[in-house]
């Protein structure tokens, strides 16, 4: 198996590709929960496909003119009528189910998250404030994260989606994010996390996540209403609780 590795690497994708049909790969509960149910409902669509589409052969091999010259003038047939109404139904409910799970998991409020972050959006950068670690006006971690221009990219960078500073999270622990905005209406989306929570002006919303591995996740503004909102993308780096901590730790000695 370690061979197989070698030859055949497996890349966690958290970064849009090019002709990508699927989603990124999950780095939380949540999206992992959203790909589980995509897959389920996909399993059932795949089945009432193939029983349309053979019930539409059938009917138009068996009823075509040539066949049948004077067609039969039936008004309707109950026990058909029973059949296609309760079988939907049932599929339906197969489906809510799990879904209205999903949906209200995602809508859960974590009660006592390990750190919280603010993410104010602005035309057209973002400011994230670490707000635990803000005692006192001198001391606080508080940053602006502008989007690479198209012309400056490092090697290895994303084009329009690297930032100049990332939102760094520590991994496996529930961070929780208030976001706002100080000007229009943004968005703050990162696919592999599940998480898409528009910024309001004069309005807090609030979203959880708890990254389940080390690594980076980008994203964009979905909220396409203004020329540069497509310009300002979301980059979340999820690192070990030792780094994060030396970090935040790093950050705070130099802002003061």
């Amino acid at each position: 198996m370690k061979e197989m590795r070698e030859f055949f690497p497996i890349y966690p994708c958290d970064a849009a590709e090019p002709w990508q049909l699927g989603f990124q790969d999950a780095a939380t509960p949540m999206m992992q929960g959203i790909i589980d149910l995509h897959h389920d409902i996909f399993f059932f669509l795949i089945l009432i496909l193939v029983f349309v589409s053979w019930i539409l052969v059938r009917a138009l091999w068996h009823f075509r003119a040539k066949k049948n010259p004077i067609p039969q003038r039936i008004v309707h047939g109950t026990t058909i009528e029973i059949i296609w109404t309760i079988f939907p139904s049932i599929i339906l409910m197969f489906i809510a189910i799990p879904s209205f799970a999903l949906l209200y998991s995602m809508d859960e409020v974590v009660v006592d998250p390990a750190i919280t972050i603010k993410a104010i959006g602005h035309q057209w950068y973002r400011t994230y404030e670490y707000s635990d670690y803000n005692s006192t006006d001198e001391q606080a971690l508080t940053f602006d994260s502008y989007t690479i221009p198209e012309e400056d990219p490092e090697l290895g960078q994303s084009r329009l989606l690297e930032v100049d500073n990332r939102v760094v999270v520590p991994a496996q622990s529930h961070v929780r994010f208030l976001v706002t905005s100080a000007d229009v209406l943004h968005s703050w989306a990162v696919p592999s996390s599940g998480v898409k929570c528009d910024a309001v002006p004069g309005r807090l919303n609030q979203t959880s996540i708890m990254v389940q591995r080390e690594g980076v996740y980008y994203g964009q503004c979905s909220e396409i209403r203004g020329t540069n909102h497509a310009f300002m993308p979301i980059v979340v780096e999820a690192v070990s609780r030792k780094d994060y901590g030396s970090r935040v730790v790093t950050q705070l000695i130099g802002s003061h």
